[in-house]
């Protein structure tokens, strides 16, 4: 019989394993790739233009949660693929579902940037 681990061994890989997801994430889709640089460009111009505490937590909170909900959108696609790697319009629907919370969290993402930034440019 194994030890069971610790508390603290089973979080520091769990951990591991996030990372390693998100490293994947980066390394292997188009579109987290694309939101990654406009997250970089977003940082760039928050710091140039010197945007508040609070704007800062909007705008972080903001990119993190479309890129969180894409990473989700892509396990989505992921396990729908492995489960019915042909076309079927069951899974179509529910991708186009998951590619719709996306859109969504992008569309309001790019309205609080034009809240935060269009005031400081004009």
């Amino acid at each position: 019989m194994s030890k069971k681990e610790s508390f603290l061994i089973n979080r520091l890989k769990s951990v591991g394993y996030a990372l390693k997801g998100a490293v994947l994430l980066l390394k292997t889709e188009a579109s987290i790739k694309i939101q990654f640089v406009i997250a970089l460009l977003l940082t760039a111009a928050g710091f140039y233009f010197n945007i508040s505490t609070t704007e800062w937590i909007i705008q972080l909170l903001s990119i993190s949660l479309v890129m969180s909900i894409e990473g989700v959108n892509t396990a989505i696609e992921e396990i729908a693929d492995f489960m019915h790697p042909g076309r079927h319009n069951k899974i179509g629907l529910i991708k186009d579902i998951a590619a719709g919370a996306v859109f969504i969290a992008s569309v309001f993402a790019v309205i609080i940037g034009f809240i935060i930034y269009l005031p400081k440019i004009f």
